[in-house]
């Protein structure tokens, strides 16, 4: 029996029918350096934890684990568009590299992982569309974030109804690059230009996300206030090298 200290942590939201989950490190069982409540399924931790801190943070949303649908994230931009968990809808076994996935179906959960790239959960509540994208700096200038929303137009979404969250991620005073690839990002997505704290060349991911969203119409945005970085109650990889992941959930009732 699972006892009351694993009692998971996740700050929830919804709008209209739609509902948007990101979990913190904590109410888990993963150990050390994973602890406690690591989601990811491909860093090292013990596959059994994994699948019990993936029981105990859908069921802590009222959700069925078993209809919880996952990516393997690759850091690009390709989407895909699903009805069911991968077991229903792929006649082949494994997962397919894609780092956003839609759907139509009320009721299907959504899910990402992260450790310091944004996850972006996007909801139509009117059209019954919703989506999950993971950008880190590639996918940000892949464009992941608007071919997700491309894919949810075409199930009949409108950007003006799209409700966007993004969650913990590291920061733009945060995420200290080479100068060179500043450039790069910010030629492509300049609202992602940053400096960090102590004056370096910095990347922020989240300004960019936020950005591409309001050239897309969607104005309907809101941030998470913590960078995963310096907050200690969340997985950073950028910190921690060897660590858990995060999730952030999104469907429809």
């Amino acid at each position: 029996m699972i006892g009351p200290q694993h009692a998971v942590r996740a700050a929830e939201s919804s709008a209209g029918g739609a509902h948007f989950a990101f979990t913190d490190r904590w109410g888990g069982v993963s150990a050390v350096p994973y602890e406690e409540l690591n989601l990811g399924g491909a860093v090292g931790d013990d596959p059994a934890a994994v699948r019990t801190n993936r029981a105990l943070a859908a069921r802590s949303l009222g959700l069925d684990p078993a209809l919880v649908v996952w990516m393997n994230q690759v850091h690009g931009r390709e989407v895909a568009v699903v009805d069911g968990p991968w077991g229903e809808t792929s006649a082949t076994s494994g997962i397919p590299a894609v780092d956003a996935v839609v759907t139509a179906r009320r009721g299907l959960p959504l899910a990402v992982l992260t450790a310091d790239c944004t996850p972006v959960l996007l909801a139509d509540p009117a059209a019954g569309v919703v989506a999950a994208a993971h950008a880190g700096r590639p996918g940000l200038v892949a464009g992941v974030v608007p071919a997700a929303v491309e894919a949810m137009v075409a199930l009949g979404a409108e950007p003006s109804r799209i409700v966007a969250h993004t969650g913990p991620s590291v920061c733009g005073r945060c995420y200290e690059v080479p100068e060179d690839m500043r450039a790069e990002v910010a030629a492509v997505v300049p609202a992602s230009w940053s400096q960090t704290s102590w004056g370096t060349p910095a990347v922020d991911v989240t300004a960019g996300v936020h950005a591409q969203l309001d050239e897309l119409g969607v104005a309907d945005r809101h941030a998470s206030p913590f960078c995963t970085l310096e907050s200690g109650d969340h997985f950073s990889y950028r910190r921690d090298r060897t660590t858990g992941r995060l999730a952030g959930y999104v469907w429809l009732d």
